[in-house]
């Protein structure tokens, strides 16, 4: 065994520049083996557009080493344990993952590595956010639950400089002929979606095409789906192909846009750390007290998530926000939260079926930053909106899409219609809505799902606000069911 070569085993890290795990590597070992392994568990959990950008990212991170990555199928704690014996390694290096599912897989892998003849050591180095999660507690040593306490903290602590490309004369894959067949390597997923180009190169295009051309309008643009205000950036953080580090090295901390658009860095770090501190919130209330709020279920409650994924309950920016899904994969972040309150509190579904939905066709799904937006929307979330903050989603779309070219993109049926006349088609002469029209009728009445929202929150509290000795727990177990048929 050659003590100076070493693994560089890649994962939501697919870059050169600014990467602490791979220049540590380098630095320490004559010899360094990129690796990344397509885990079946992550795989059968990701939808296809995140399959198929990840697919490219690699495809990226390759043409950068020169051809270099090697690219395996399989359980990671065997495939890496393989490759790493195979090749001589002494050490396998990563970014530290933080997530649930990453923490119990790393802690594996460790084991296997540590039972091998030789020993072999994993060495986490690095996180994909700026400041790590768990690195930040308020002055009792607690975690943070408010954001804006987060952010002041978050920027106290800062964070370094962006390390440069390191030089890749040391990267090699030679020696692997011990390590067995490639495994099962899925085919990329053909989608119907508009991806973004993958990989580090088109991510730093990207970051320079937003600083140069909406960066300064960003405090003004951002909550408008009909502009071109925000970065696009999420897929490539999603997938490491650029370092948080590296965006905000580039901004003007005294400039009030770019401080908000570090603020949205901030939020995306704050959502890691909650999920870090609090696994279970991943698909269960962060507030527990309201684990007892109602939702339907049954057919029409059925009907009605379908007409939603479908982007036909007759609002016309909750359609146009679902449709973009479809189409792009993604949706701009005010539509998100529209939508979403749509289906909670207008529906009255359970958040995590839309979170699901999300995560099942987003290209930039991350666990934390999506379920916990989901849970911030529902009122169940730490430093949650008030439960009774219910979206109308009529008045969201004629505030933030006011001329309303976005819903006449995505509802091209309704293209006739002009200016905000488009956020109530059945209000415009000469508009067939329903009963064969070309766009379905609303689906629900606002007015009378919000009392019935506001009720059932009412209805929760009172449960948990019983006197001290009984247990909200014992006595609301779960969220409560309800069967509607309209």
């Amino acid at each position: 065994m050659d003590p100076s070569t070493a693994v560089m085993w890649f994962r939501r890290d697919l870059r050169l520049g600014d990467h602490p795990a791979l220049t540590g590597a380098l630095a320490a070992h004559r010899r360094v083996v990129p690796l990344f392994v397509w885990d079946p568990a992550l795989v059968s959990s990701a939808g296809a557009p995140r399959l198929a950008f990840l697919a490219r990212c690699l495809a990226g991170l390759d043409r950068s080493l020169g051809g270099r990555l090697v690219v395996r199928g399989g359980d990671p704690v065997r495939v890496v344990a393989e490759v790493a014996s195979a090749v001589g390694a002494t050490e396998v290096w990563c970014t530290e993952d933080f997530g649930p599912y990453g923490r119990r897989r790393d802690a594996a892998v460790a084991r296997a590595l540590s039972l091998r003849a030789p020993p072999i050591s994993l060495r986490p180095v690095g996180s994909p956010y700026a400041v790590a999660p768990g690195a930040l507690h308020t002055r009792s040593g607690s975690p943070y639950q408010v954001f804006t306490a987060y952010r002041r903290a978050w920027e106290a602590q800062g964070w370094g400089a962006p390390l440069p490309v390191p030089r890749l004369a040391r990267v090699s894959p030679a020696g692997l002929a011990a390590a067995g067949p490639p495994g099962e390597i899925p085919t990329p997923p053909t989608v119907g979606a508009r991806l973004p180009e993958g990989g580090e190169q088109a991510a730093h295009r990207r970051l320079d095409a937003f600083l140069a051309d909406a960066l300064a309008s960003y405090g003004r643009c951002r909550d408008r789906p009909d502009l071109d205000g925000t970065s696009r950036l999420s897929p490539f953080l999603r997938f490491g192909c650029l370092h948080p580090r590296q965006l905000l090295a580039r901004l003007d901390h005294e400039d009030p846009a770019h401080r908000r658009f570090a603020a949205e860095l901030c939020w995306r770090d704050f959502y890691a750390d909650v999920l870090f501190q609090r696994p279970d919130s991943a698909w269960h209330p962060y507030r527990r007290q309201l684990a007892g709020l109602a939702c339907d279920e049954g057919p029409d409650a059925d009907r009605r998530f379908e007409a939603w994924t479908e982007g036909r309950t007759g609002f016309p920016v909750v359609d146009a926000g679902m449709r973009q899904l479809r189409g792009d994969a993604w949706v701009h972040n005010r539509v998100r939260m529209i939508a979403a309150s749509f289906l909670v509190k207008d529906l009255h579904l359970a958040w995590q079926r839309g979170a699901r939905w999300f995560m099942a066709h987003l290209v930039d799904g991350d666990l934390a930053s999506n379920q916990h937006g989901w849970q911030w929307v529902a009122g169940t979330g730490t430093d949650a909106s008030p439960y009774h903050r219910i979206f109308n989603p009529v008045a969201q779309g004629k505030r933030f899409d006011p001329d309303g070219a976005y819903v006449r993109r995505w509802v091209p049926e309704l293209g006739s219609l002009r200016g905000a006349a488009v956020h109530e088609p059945w209000a415009s002469p000469g508009v067939v809505v329903g009963q064969g029209g070309d766009y379905p009728a609303p689906i629900v009445d606002h007015l009378v799902e919000r009392r019935e929202a506001l009720a059932r929150y009412a209805a929760v509290r009172e449960v948990a606000a019983l006197p001290a000795g009984r247990s909200f727990g014992t006595l609301v177990p779960g969220p409560a069911r309800i069967r509607r048929e309209r």
